[in-house]
Formats: C-alpha cells, sequence, structure tokens
C-alpha cells in the first residue's frame, strides 16, 4: 500500500470529456485524450488495500486490483501492465466498455465514491501500448492440436489468444467482413474506436492465431465439417437473437433492431459506405430500451443530425443512490447518464408501446404509448395515459434471447439447450457434444464484456485439457458463477 491516506487526501476524478459541441462534429471517442495521465497517479492511490478486496468479487476476471493500483501510483507502468495482462487479455477493451461491477465493490464505495479502478484500467494498458510493452507471445512448440473459434468477440478472442499461447493452432471463424463481433460492428466509434481492436488483431496474428471473415458456421461451411477438420471447436457466437416487439405496426418501414443499425454507422467510419443505408438525419427518432444498447443508439443518431432523439424504457427510473434491497457489495441499479445522454434527447421511464402508426407509403411516423405501473408484481397501463410522439426512425434495443438457431449451428452440431435458450454445458464448459464447447453470451445468455472475457479463458482450460489430459491455463469462473447482485 503506497499511501495509507490517499483515499483521505484525494477526492475521485474522474476522465474528461470533451465538449459536447466539439464532439458531436466526429466520430472519435469522448475523452479528451491523454488527460487521465496527469491524474491518475493521485487516484490509483484511493485503493486502500483492503485485507479483503471486495472488488476482487465484483469482478468475474479475477483483476488484481490493489496490486496494479500500487505500481500505477508509483509510475511503475511495465510492472502495472504485467499485474493487469495476468488476469485480462483485452484490458483497453474493458477499461472503456464495462460498467465496472468492481467499483460498485469497492470497500472504499460504502461510505465515499469509488477508487475510478477502470480509469486506472485504461491508463495502463494505454501507456502500455504507448511504451512497447505490449508484445507478442507466441507459444514456444507447438502442440500439434487444431482448435477452430466460431465467433472473433471478447470470449472467441480470449479463448482464442489463450490456446494460441498453449500451443494450439487456432483458427477464429467470423461471419462478418471484420474481426470483432460486437466490440466492431456494436459498438459505436465514440465509445472505443476500432485502432484499439485492430492493434490487438495484429500481436494475435504476430502469436500465431488465424482468422477467417466472412464464413457463418452453418451457412457457408457446415458445424459437421467444421468438427471433422479440427480436434476441438468453441463455439462464441453471442446471442444475436434480438427481443422484437410484437406490436401493430411493427411492419412499416423505419422500424429497426439496434443491431441492424448500428453496424452500418460503424461500416461509414470503416469506409464501406458514404452515407449509411439508415440514418436519423433530420428524423424524429425513437429508441425502444433503456440499456447501454439504447445509449449507443442515442449517441449515433444525434452524430448523424437527428431532429430529435427519445428513449423509452418500460421500467421505473432508477434511484441516484443504491436501493435498500442493492447493498454493497452488489452491483445496485442506478440512473446512469452516459456520454450519449449529455449530447442531449428526452428519457422516459414507464412507457409501453402500443402500436406504430404511418403514412401512406408505408413509413413509420407515430408511436403510440402508454404508461405503466407494477400492480401485485405485474406491469399494467395505467387508464388515460396514452399519447403518440413522433417516430420516422425508431430502433429496438430491448436485448437479446439467446444464439442465432436460423443459420443451423446448433442443430448441425446436434447442441442440447438449457432452460432458457443457451447452450447447456458442463464443468469444464463442454457440451454434450464431446470436443465441443462454448464461451460467452452463446452459453451464458446476454451479460458484460467482463464475463464474456472471463469465459473465453475458462473456456479455453476446459479445451485444453480435453487436447492434452492437463493444463496450466487459469480458469477464473464455473458456468454457474453470476455476477455479484441481488
Amino acid at each position: 500500500m503506497a499511501d495509507p491516506k490517499g483515499f483521505l487526501n484525494h477526492g475521485r476524478e474522474v476522465a474528461k470529456s470533451r465538449p459536447v459541441d466539439v464532439r458531436l462534429k466526429d466520430w472519435n471517442e469522448v475523452y479528451v485524450p491523454g488527460s487521465l495521465l496527469p491524474i491518475i497517479s493521485k487516484q490509483a492511490s484511493r485503493c486502500m488495500d483492503c485485507g479483503i478486496p471486495f472488488c476482487h468479487n465484483g469482478c468475474p476476471l479475477g483483476n488484481l486490483i490493489p496490486e496494479w493500483n500500487d505500481y500505477a501510483y508509483r509510475e511503475d507502468w511495465a510492472a502495472a501492465s504485467e499485474r493487469l495482462h495476468a488476469t485480462n487479455n483485452f484490458p483497453e477493451f474493458t477499461g472503456r466498455l464495462c460498467p465496472a461491477p468492481c467499483e460498485s465493490a469497492c470497500v472504499l464505495g460504502i461510505n465515499q465514491p469509488a477508487v475510478t479502478i477502470k480509469n486506472v484500467e485504461v491508463s495502463i494498458i494505454d501507456k502500455a501500448w504507448d511504451s512497447g510493452d505490449v508484445e507478442p507471445q507466441a507459444p514456444e512448440r507447438l502442440s500439434g492440436k487444431t482448435v477452430a473459434v466460431i465467433g472473433s468477440g471478447p470470449a472467441g478472442l480470449a479463448a482464442a489468444q489463450q490456446l494460441t499461447r498453449a500451443g494450439h493452432t487456432v483458427a477464429v471463424y467470423e461471419r462478418a467482413d471484420r474481426v470483432g463481433g460486437l466490440l466492431r460492428y456494436g459498438i459505436p466509434e465514440f465509445k472505443m474506436e476500432k485502432r484499439h481492436i485492430n492493434r490487438r488483431i495484429e500481436q494475435m496474428r504476430a502469436e500465431g492465431t488465424r482468422f477467417r471473415t466472412g464464413i457463418e458456421i452453418g451457412r457457408d461451411l457446415k458445424a459437421t465439417d467444421l468438427k471433422k477438420r479440427y480436434d476441438a471447436v468453441v463455439i462464441a457466437a453471442g446471442a444475436t437473437t434480438a427481443r422484437d416487439l410484437p406490436v401493430p405496426g411493427r411492419e412499416l418501414k423505419g422500424i429497426h433492431q439496434a443491431m441492424e443499425y448500428l453496424p452500418l454507422a460503424n461500416k461509414v467510419q470503416e469506409g464501406d459506405f458514404v452515407a449509411p443505408p439508415i440514418t436519423a438525419e433530420g428524423k424524429h427518432v425513437v429508441v425502444i430500451g433503456g440499456g447501454d444498447t439504447g445509449a449507443d443508439c442515442v449517441g449515433t443518431a444525434h452524430r448523424q443530425g437527428a431532429a430529435s432523439v427519445t428513449q423509452l424504457e418500460i421500467m421505473p427510473q432508477p434511484g441516484e443512490d443504491r436501493a435498500p434491497h442493492q447493498p454493497w457489495p452488489t452491483f445496485p441499479m442506478l440512473y446512469k447518464v452516459t456520454s450519449a445522454h449529455e449530447e442531449g434527447g428526452e428519457r422516459v421511464y414507464s412507457v409501453s408501446t402500443t402500436h406504430f402508426e404511418g403514412d401512406e407509403d408505408g413509413n413509420v411516423q407515430w408511436l403510440h404509448l402508454t404508461e405503466v405501473e407494477f400492480i401485485e408484481g405485474k406491469l399494467t397501463s395505467k387508464p388515460g395515459t396514452e399519447r403518440k410522439i413522433p417516430a420516422q426512425l425508431v430502433t429496438l434495443a430491448m436485448g437479446f434471447t439467446g444464439t442465432d438457431r436460423e443459420n443451423g449451428l446448433v442443430e448441425q452440431f446436434g447442441l442440447a439447450l438449457d432452460e432458457r435458450g443457451n447452450i447447456a454445458r458442463d464443468a469444464d464448459f463442454q457440451t454434450n457434444v464431446p470436443g465441443v464447447y462454448v464461451a460467452g453470451d452463446a452459453g451464458r445468455g446476454q451479460s458484460l464484456i467482463v464475463w464474456a472475457i472471463a469465459e473465453g479463458r475458462s473456456a479455453a482450460r476446459g479445451v485444453d485439457r480435453f487436447l492434452t489430459g492437463a493444463s496450466e491455463l487459469p480458469a477464473p469462473i464455473r458456468p454457474t458463477d453470476r455476477s455479484l447482485m441481488v
């Protein structure tokens, strides 16, 4: 513990954001470049190095947070990077995208603002890249075993990197035209610039991982043929089946799933389009769903020049403080103002869409809604609260219900599903088919990026043990582990 009084002497400071009117003119990350490094040593000193660091319980990766906080305080960036990478393959992803359950579990957070763990994390890894401390870690020898990984999101990439470093020959299959999964085409550029993915992929290529893009297992290549080619398979295809809204008028033009809308904006930044085929420019936009994906739609619509943006949420507005039934160190449901919400728009809670109304050409023009409330635990419409709001572009960001069943992957492998519709697996992350493993949202259901990476690392251990009889790879979680929530 470098500074025993750090948490007493210094208040919480977070990354500075660029002015709204400036950042809306581009797609770069919203934070002021370099603003963290001058303050991060003091922020790291606020870590109390608790006897029982509950931040470890909040993070499924088992990040060694007090250790790398101490190194960051001392500005020993190389040692901090080593400790950070000991448990996390991609801290530049989590440091930007994770909602930080570790901070919710921070012991200092019992009666003070928690340590800025995410900001310390991203400062360490950015410094490591700038200093050349992140290098390829090619295996000393090859095992002669081959592994196919289906999906290049955080779970697939983590599994692939771990297995490559263990000496196996790994090929990652991605159905999109570029590697990264939802990191590439689901997360907007203003939340994470794609250069962070690109340089990590180059590191993995240098280590020996191979990437096959534009190939969808089940359609372009039969799952049974894939299994014949490889000694083991890891399914990390995500939970990409979006929850729909079956109300009258759903068929109108201008109503899209969030994952139909967001990737097109990212493709513009990749240079594939001059303008996106689906755009919010000049339109009244309604985003249905109050989570992070909804916020991504809000920020994207702002940058495309929407006339107005309204975000609807069926649940009541959360409070700004912990509710009694969500005590420390659980991850509380709090009212969150993201960078996208800072940029404008209206947020409406406790409402439900009843139907859509269109024009004579079949384009959506209005969204009809009603206020709702919980009565005896059941969501009920409030009489007399019906109204309509203008809606020329509607994005559905209501979450996901499971892995894709339409491409044939599940049926061709002959995979068993659990009671929630996810791919079932045993304690080693193996499915009912020997040699076929599952990691990430495909097995867990929709979850956080830290859980995806933890799943990828844990599944890699199961695969390594299957191929060699033993494994020294870490397994931070079990398939049955769940978030520290009430």
